[in-house]
């Protein structure tokens, strides 16, 4: 795989959270909130301008809730998303050993 680029905070919660299973964009931003202890939080505009760039880049699908009588969309991680994730993730705990090296 080719050197990525940094992924932004925002991008980088909610491809953990999905990696947890299917979620909604407020069920995203409140796990976000509750994983970074309130460091982090993701605003619906944020929120909704990474869910279409992360379509467009094919890390998460859009599918449709059947729970219930309303019908609700719900984001899930795709295969080339979760990918990215594991990227990220090798990413960041490299730089955190560089860190400790110091």
């Amino acid at each position: 795989m080719k050197k990525s680029e940094p992924m932004s905070e925002s991008y980088y919660y909610i491809l953990l959270c999905l990696a947890k299973g299917a979620n909604h964009g407020y069920g995203i931003m409140q796990m976000t909130e509750k994983l970074s202890r309130g460091d982090v939080t993701i605003g619906s505009g944020t929120m909704y301008g990474a869910t279409s760039n992360m379509m467009k880049k094919g890390w998460i699908k859009e599918i449709m809730s059947t729970e219930g009588a309303e019908r609700r969309r719900l984001y899930q991680l795709t295969d080339i998303g979760r990918e990215a994730l594991r990227a990220e993730i090798k990413r960041l705990r490299r730089m955190l050993e560089n860190a400790e090296e110091v």
